[in-house]
């Protein structure tokens, strides 16, 4: 178990010390992928308004150990490979008892219920400590790596949900990123109330530029042509194979090329089947970007697609917005609720519309820059001020 860093006792310090907030995650940089971000994202937004912010999450090489980083404690607890994720570790479980207590957060937030989480709101419940619980589930982000065959799918996904909800109705608050995963929840037969909270963006990282796209393509090694971007994993249900095979079709019309920002198991793949149908030349594989680095990743682009099918929310389509692109994206799960005069929705599968509406943005340059705009103001409601200010306020309320 990791040793808590040493946390003053002193209860004149204890009485006026800032709120001591807990975040339990089975995902945490360096891995990438959304919770791991939106996590990092809430931890040090946290503790840059003020709160004191402690991080439980598995080991990212091994050992259990624990240090300051980004103005968050971290508490990396010891892990092992995950035998069905080509990147990720899991957590050894273990009970949390001894640390919670040492650090006597006021308020445990858990980003999910697997085994970091579970242990973490047990350990809470135990110490009597308040639990406000954020889902990022869905069963379809773990089938590709489990490989359960598609006719005992719907079945093991009856049972997962079964498992979040036996966990999360010990919380004392439930949120998840948009009105439509909460509603999902509720369809799975969660019993609680599940309230809308954004994961929320940074609007003055994430803003349109004025400067011609080439100095940003250049940083990345990309030809000066028509260029759409994706960003995330790639993995199964990102359904990318969509985005490179609507390709072929889109160079009909313009002279345009595929960037793809992110890494997962599904490249080899891809990287095959772009060269199969002639398009090798026109996807680049741009792997990891650094986080600091993404603000010149979007404005190296002309438009975004999201084909993917299990998004919440996807903090990656609401930072290409805030970027000022237009995006495509697949007319599943929460996507539509981002897609309001700012782009096009495509049915999953259908290849030749994507291409179209592809082609429809990069040969129209008023209305890329008229959608450009509106993907700007729908944006502009995700400020993630207003998301981390209304979590503040839920710790107090459910405090003791």
């Amino acid at each position: 178990m990791a040793m808590p860093l040493p946390i003053s006792t002193d209860l004149h310090v204890v009485a006026d010390r800032p709120r001591r907030v807990l975040i339990s995650t089975d995902t945490y940089p360096p891995d990438v992928n959304g919770a791991a971000v939106f996590t990092h994202r809430l931890a040090t937004g946290l503790a840059e308004r003020g709160n004191e912010v402690h991080v439980i999450c598995q080991s990212d090489d091994g050992p259990a150990k624990a240090d300051v980083v980004d103005g968050v404690i971290v508490h990396r607890m010891r892990s092992a490979p995950l035998l069905v994720h080509p990147t990720m570790r899991v957590t050894v479980p273990t009970r949390l008892d001894r640390l919670v207590e040492a650090i006597d957060p006021d308020v445990l937030h858990a980003q999910g219920h697997f085994v970091v989480g579970r242990a973490a709101i047990s350990a809470a419940r135990r110490r009597g400590v308040p639990v406000v619980a954020t889902n990022h589930f869905m069963p379809d982000n773990l089938f590709q790596f489990s490989h359960i065959p598609a006719k005992l799918r719907a079945k093991a996904g009856k049972l997962a949900w079964r498992d979040f909800s036996r966990i999360f109705a010990k919380a004392d608050h439930v949120t998840t990123p948009t009105p439509l995963a909460a509603r999902l929840l509720t369809e799975q037969g969660f019993q609680r109330e599940v309230e809308a909270v954004s994961c929320g963006i940074d609007l003055t990282r994430f803003h349109p530029h004025t400067e011609p796209k080439q100095w940003a393509r250049r940083l990345f090694d990309l030809p000066d042509r028509d260029t759409v971007l994706f960003v995330g994993r790639l993995d199964e249900e990102k359904r990318l194979n969509e985005l490179v095979r609507a390709l072929p079709y889109v160079l009909n019309a313009t002279d345009a090329q595929v960037a793809l920002v992110g890494k997962g198991n599904q490249r080899t793949e891809l990287e095959r089947l772009a060269k199969r149908i002639g398009v090798g030349d026109r996807v680049f594989f741009l792997g990891h970007v650094p986080d600091e680095r993404m603000p010149q990743a979007f404005a190296a682009a002309d438009a975004f697609a999201m084909p993917g099918i299990a998004e919440l929310q996807s903090i990656a389509t609401l930072e290409a917005m805030a970027s000022g692109l237009p995006v495509v994206a697949a007319d599943a799960m929460a996507l539509p609720h981002l897609v309001d005069g700012n782009g096009f929705l495509f049915q999953p599968g259908d290849v030749m519309e994507l291409a179209a509406r592809l082609s429809e943005l990069l040969t129209d340059t008023v209305l890329r820059e008229r959608m450009g705009r509106a993907s700007r103001e729908l944006a502009m409601r995700h400020d993630h001020q207003s998301s981390l200010a209304r979590f503040e306020a839920i710790y107090d309320e459910v405090g003791r």
